[in-house]
């Protein structure tokens, strides 16, 4: 049995743990030199003795069918180090996982890979390394059809060179992009400019939504630093979860207010097939924000004409993947059951230990229609296909 056991599962975001040499391996011979090293970035701090112990345990896997179904017996076990879990950076063994997991399809995204090219201040390396963790991304997920790689455009890089990335990426065997959520220079423009509009057309004419994601905010600074001397200890989650009380409870503020702009500015009435998904910002905020939409453009009403409510465009155009352990079915009760999307963020330990059955706690009202739109039907609909 499957840990999705009868459902139909599409699992909208997982992740690699990669190793060190994970870009490295996969970069254009001119690229090479411009690749930092991944424990050059210190926004995920990389441990290099628990790398190597990962490293250590997949060759004994490999080796070993005992240690192997050991591993597989703790599918599950998210107290284990992201190296060590199962199909944390080798292809052939999280199809395997994928198997043990009995999804039908998985998103996959970097973690330490992103942080590794993400913040430099060089724009030809942040080039390069875009390209570079692309191709990585398609790389890992090009030999298992259910695994679908997920990379990144840095739209800072401005419109012309962001299209370029995508087209590469596209062809290279990416199925969608990761986008920033804020352009960190006060002097550039928003990415909701028409400028960015080749963009934008670009995801509507592949037919694939574009992601925004906890971690590719543009730097956003959700909290001043003057919060943090507050004479207490921070505390910690684990993981790349985010520190301290406040880091959780404003975990959404960048993705809240990036969706806000590309409906306030009118993306997507200039491109009505486009689509997107929000992850990892939780969902406990979403039926405020979609009443916070429609009172704002009710108290300009005088002044601009909306064609739609904005409440509607999102969500007509928008999906969100909830924290496991939020309470979903109230989320639902009141947005509606077309919104959330199911996500295992293995092999982060944020994920939780069991994802299916947090989830589950809090849908006890959900009919079978809904939880089958939860589990797949939204995701479907997000991705224009039909499992």
């Amino acid at each position: 049995m499957t840990y999705a056991e009868n459902r139909v599962i599409i699992d909208a975001d997982s992740h690699v743990i990669e190793l060190d040499d994970f870009l490295h391996r996969a970069a254009l011979e001119a690229d090479i030199p411009l690749i930092p090293a991944m424990n050059s970035q210190h926004e995920l701090p990389v441990v290099q003795a628990g790398l190597e112990r990962g490293r250590e345990l997949f060759a004994k896997r490999q080796s070993d069918p005992e240690v192997m179904a050991k591993f597989e017996s703790s599918l599950m076990d998210n107290t284990k180090s992201g190296w060590n879990r199962l199909g944390a950076f080798d292809p052939a063994e999280r199809s395997h996982t994928l198997d043990l997991f009995g999804f039908k399809i998985q998103w996959v995204l970097p973690t330490f890979a992103f942080h590794q090219i993400a913040h430099v201040s060089d724009l030809k390396v942040l080039e390069a390394g875009a390209r570079t963790l692309n191709r990585a991304m398609a790389e890992f997920c090009v030999k298992d059809d259910r695994l679908f790689a997920i990379g990144y455009i840095p739209l800072t890089l401005g419109p012309k060179i962001a299209l370029e990335l995508m087209q590469d990426g596209f062809r290279d065997g990416c199925y969608t992009f990761m986008v920033d959520t804020n352009e960190p220079s006060n002097e550039k423009p928003s990415f909701t400019h028409p400028d960015f509009d080749p963009v934008w057309a670009s995801f509507s004419a592949h037919n694939v939504p574009f992601v925004v994601h906890v971690a590719v905010n543009g730097h956003y600074q959700r909290i001043p630093d003057s919060f943090k001397i507050n004479g207490r200890k921070a505390l910690e989650l684990g993981g790349d979860a985010p520190a301290g009380e406040l880091g959780l409870v404003t975990i959404k503020n960048s993705a809240e207010i990036f969706l806000s702009a590309m409906i306030f500015d009118e993306v997507f009435e200039r491109h009505p097939n486009l689509k997107g998904i929000s992850m990892e910002h939780g969902a406990f905020w979403v039926p405020s924000w979609l009443h916070a939409l429609d009172f704002t453009a009710r108290n300009f009403r005088h002044k601009r004409n909306f064609n739609r409510q904005p409440s509607q465009v999102a969500k007509e155009h928008l999906k969100f993947s909830p924290f496991a352990g939020e309470p979903v079915g109230w989320i639902i009760e009141n947005v509606g059951a077309d919104l959330l999307v199911f996500a295992s963020d293995y092999p982060h330990p944020e994920g939780t230990a069991d994802p299916i059955r947090k989830f589950e706690a809090s849908m006890t009202q959900c009919d079978e229609a809904t939880m089958q739109a939860f589990y797949h039907g939204n995701m479907e609909s997000l991705m224009g296909i039909t499992l």
